[in-house]
């Protein structure tokens, strides 16, 4: 495969301009333009961002991209799927809740809010997976895949399981609905805390399997009959019911790759990176540290696998910001601030098998746009 092509902007603007003004420039030198958008549902996938933490993508920059892509005649909506773990994106109406305080509503984005998988996690396509190791059927929220375009904005930063996220880590894991989040991060099925358990029933009446049932007032799983769907955890109103999350990190990464394929096969799409507050961890957090290197700027490209890996050679060419998490690591890999920040992961293992399933290349041409 050639070279694909990531335009960048750095994040300096002369009297007169914005940022806003730079990200709309940039979109349409790195191509949104030609996208066949008149009259198309376009999913604009993005991290609202979970109470609390302040690193995620201010909600002017998605403005500009609705604006444009309404200028183009398409229908854009914002969206992402509830998370497994507990916290204020759960459910789709928390989920919006914490949307809209995080200033994500349609007078400030232009455009609406749709959680992809519904109220509990569960409104879901399965959609295959050719070529795919681990995963035979991806798990997609359906409004994702109900839309005729997609386009992904990312936060670039740090995470403790997959060393960053990008483009990839927003897609294949961001639009995995509950039962899909628990597939890539799982190697087993759900259990429940007895400590926390009332014994309600409600695992027991949404289970199609038989598979929960109540004893003395606590529920349990017939890990037998468990076919891993993780419905149990979302209608779980004491958050008994747990995910296993068992999986080796570079298995992790693979499945991401891997439903990153679901939802990019067979339809146009086109990806934004943030380089900006550059956290140790996931936005999932909620709170966020330091930055580990200083601000670098905003990428663009068709090809979610050059993306990354040129925001990833970017940030491990800048030196780490002082007082950092990054700086304090005393840790030998100098060369890969992501691997020094999180010694247990490895974000090239995602690269490597993005690639091999044909999503794009690592191998890149970087344009600057002024």
């Amino acid at each position: 495969m050639s070279q694909s092509k990531v335009y960048y902007t750095n994040l300096r603007v002369k009297a007169g301009d914005t940022l806003q003004g730079k990200l709309e420039r940039l979109l349409r030198k790195a191509g949104l333009p030609t996208m066949d958008l008149d009259g198309k549902y376009v999913a604009v996938k993005i991290h609202f961002g979970e109470p609390g933490n302040l690193a995620f993508l201010r909600p002017n920059y998605a403005r500009t991209v609705v604006d444009l892509i309404t200028y183009l005649g398409g229908k854009p909506f914002l969206t992402d799927c509830n998370t497994l773990y507990v916290g204020g994106r759960k459910n789709a109406l928390d989920h919006l809740e914490s949307a809209y305080q995080n200033g994500f509503n349609p007078y400030n984005t232009g455009c609406h809010v749709l959680i992809a998988d519904g109220l509990k996690g569960t409104d879901e396509v399965y959609v295959p997976v050719e070529g795919g190791e681990y995963v035979k059927e991806a798990k997609i929220g359906r409004a994702i895949m109900d839309a005729d375009v997609f386009i992904s904005m990312n936060h670039f930063k740090g995470h403790e399981l997959t060393g960053f996220g990008g483009a990839l880590k927003n897609i294949g894991m961001g639009c995995g609905s509950r039962a899909g989040k628990m597939e890539m991060h799982s190697a087993g099925k759900p259990f429940v805390n007895q400590e926390l358990c009332v014994g309600c029933g409600q695992c027991v009446n949404i289970c199609a399997h038989g598979a929960p049932s109540v004893s003395d007032q606590k529920a349990s799983i017939d890990l037998n009959k468990c076919v891993g769907c993780g419905r149990c955890i979302g209608v779980c109103p004491k958050d008994a019911v747990k995910p296993a999350q068992d999986e080796a990190n570079e298995v992790l990464n693979y499945k991401i790759a891997e439903y990153s394929k679901a939802v990019l096969e067979n339809r146009p799409h086109f990806h934004i990176n943030f380089v900006m507050d550059v956290s140790p961890f996931c936005d999932c957090h909620a709170d966020n540290d330091l930055p580990i290197v200083p601000d670098i700027g905003i990428y663009a490209s068709f090809d979610p696998v050059a993306i990354d890996i040129a925001c990833a050679d970017a940030v491990n060419a800048q030196t780490p910001t002082k007082g950092s998490l990054l700086e304090e690591s005393g840790r030998p890999y100098l060369d890969d601030h992501f691997t020094s920040v999180s010694p247990e992961t490895n974000w090239k293992s995602c690269i490597t098998h993005a690639k091999k399933l044909g999503l794009g290349t690592d191998e890149y041409e970087l344009v600057e746009v002024k």
